[in-house]
Order: C-alpha cells, then structure tokens, then sequence
C-alpha cells in the first residue's frame, strides 16, 4: 500500500499490533527520489509526492505506533534520511528538504517522548545499491548546479550495511543512544 495514505497506515498498525501484539520497534525506511530540480524547477507535484512519501509517512506511521509504545513504556524508532539531511548538495530540493524533515522529526521524536522510553534515531545513507531511480535532465539547473558534488566518492553500499546500522540502532544495545542522525556513507559527510 501508499504509506502516504492514512488507511494504509491505520491498517499496517493495525494489523501490527493484532499479528504481533503490540510494536517494539518502527523502521521508517521507504522513500522516493526527485529528478535533483533546483527549487525554481521542482513542480507543485514533484514537491507534494517526494514530501507525501519520505517525509509525511513517517510522521504517519510514527503518529500510528505511539500509543501502542507509550503504553509498554518503550519503543524505538529508526527513520531513514540521507546525506541530503545533512548538507544542501545532495539532492534535489524536494529531497533534501523531505530528509531535513526527516532529521528534524526524529530529533523531536527524541527529546519528547525519551522520558515514556521510546527512542528515535535515523541513519544517514549515501550511495547504496537500491531500486531508487533518479530521472534528472543533467541539463537542467539542478544537476548542473551540484555537478560533482552530489555523486558519492566512497563506496557503494549494499542494503545489509543499512539494515545492519539500524538494527544496531533499534536494539538493547543502543539504549543510550537517542536523537541520533548516524551517517552510514564511507566517510562521504566527512569529507
């Protein structure tokens, strides 16, 4: 289903809670690409559609299982934001500001509900080999502008190097840690 859609969302936690018996941990990981349009570029559906899916349903999907955490006491939550969260050359505008959000949301998540025991941390990703595709007209504003800023120098990763990160993220051994934005990139926000 759209995790943009709030029926979608009902349903997930929902069904979540029924299967399972309630949520212990909520991975905020599904996202779109924009076609890395400079702001003046990026259309009202461009912008609406990138912001619904990476930044609107993890707000959905998090506003969902809170209750259910707040009443067991605890709960971790682990978003997926990017490299563009954490710097403005990245990504397109859509993109960066829908991961900014995501950074800024889980920072809030954090210092709001760590005295009910829930956490919200998010990791970083930079280049990873997934199914997202990047449709830019390298003639346009927006890639000519990032140039070769935007490509990732390091490696790319695999999606069990993610998933690795955020299940350390997610588990007991990560207890003390909260309102984190863990880049996992090889070293790109470093350099």
């Amino acid at each position: 289903g759209d995790l943009s859609e709030q029926a979608v969302v009902d349903e997930v936690a929902r069904t979540a809670v029924e299967r399972l018996g309630g949520v212990d941990v909520l991975v905020n990981n599904a996202g779109i690409m924009d076609r890395m349009s400079a702001l003046a570029d990026v259309s009202d559906a461009e912008w609406e559609r990138v912001v619904r899916v990476n930044l609107t349903a993890p707000f959905l999907l998090t506003r969902a299982v809170l209750p259910h955490m707040l009443a067991a006491g605890r709960g971790a939550i682990v978003n997926t934001a990017s490299e563009a969260g954490l710097r403005g050359s990245a990504a397109g505008a859509a993109y960066t500001a829908s991961k900014h959000g995501v950074v800024g949301l889980t920072k809030s998540l954090a210092v709001m509900y760590r005295k009910q025991g829930i956490r919200a941390n998010a990791i970083a990703p930079g280049g990873t080999a997934t199914a997202i595709v990047v449709e830019a007209d390298q003639e346009a504003h927006g890639p000519a502008a990032l140039g070769p800023h935007f490509v990732n120098l390091g490696r790319v990763a695999q999606p069990e190097e993610q998933a690795a990160a955020i299940v350390f993220l997610a588990s007991d051994a990560a207890s003390n840690i909260n309102g984190v934005v863990l880049p996992v990139d090889d070293g790109w926000q470093a350099g």
